[in-house]
């Protein structure tokens, strides 16, 4: 998969249930319309959206499924129950919490990437980090590629923003691994995209600002002079 999306867009195909677009079936066809924009692969949540995305298009696919546990603040991809339903989408690559949090039922990452090396060895594994220690930490368990992810979306790095002071953390990440590095969340623009490939990333992923009409809806909103 990493061959197929480099230098190139990833487009993030989510909605939650609480969002208007909730729906395997619109989600595929968001995915239908990214590709034919140019996207060179998805990201989706859950194995029913993946698996209607598939039914769509013939892109390459990063599987992620979002669940709440009670125990824990990881909720991407926390469990090897996720990685097994991921597995079963056939989805090409599945992203997961690398954060150092605590996961549910006390399970650690690297058991996590254990488990999913063995269920299916030919499946990449991307890590959704939110520090450089933890793009560091992935590199060493064997991670195919680290996503930005998770910058601003922990109790540690509440509120940052990937592009603040011309994405700073982003160059960071690229000068401390060595395996790919994905610029992920807060991507708002085809500037932004732009800037960061010339800092050397190996793909871009892009959600929000092309696939939730309401959040674009509203940034258009909040412009209306008072």
């Amino acid at each position: 998969m990493l061959e197929n999306i480099k230098r190139g867009l990833v487009v993030s195909c989510q909605a939650l249930e609480q969002e208007p677009l909730h729906s395997s079936i619109i989600m595929s066809k968001m995915a239908l319309a990214a590709k034919e924009g140019g996207a060179v692969g998805i990201r989706a949540n859950s194995k029913a959206d993946i698996l209607a995305i598939k039914e769509e298009v013939s892109l390459p696919v990063i599987g992620i499924v979002k669940r709440d546990y009670d125990d824990s603040e990881v909720f991407i991809t926390a469990t090897k129950k996720e990685i097994e339903e991921l597995i079963e989408s056939g989805c090409e690559m599945i992203a997961l919490d690398a954060t150092m949090r605590n996961r549910p039922n006390g399970l650690s990452l690297e058991e996590l990437v254990s488990f999913a090396r063995e269920k299916n060895p030919a499946v990449q594994l991307m890590a959704d980090i939110s520090s450089i220690e933890e793009a560091v930490n992935a590199e060493k368990l064997g991670f195919d590629c680290v996503g930005t992810t998770l910058y601003g979306y922990t109790k540690e790095t509440n509120g940052s923003k990937l592009y603040e002071n011309d994405f700073a953390f982003l160059k960071n990440v690229l000068k401390e691994v060595n395996i790919p590095v994905i610029a992920e969340g807060n991507i708002m623009s085809p500037e932004m995209l732009k800037r960061a490939f010339e800092l050397g990333v190996y793909s871009v992923v892009v959600g929000g600002a092309i696939t939730r009409p309401q959040q674009i809806t509203a940034r258009f909103a909040a412009q209306i002079p008072k």
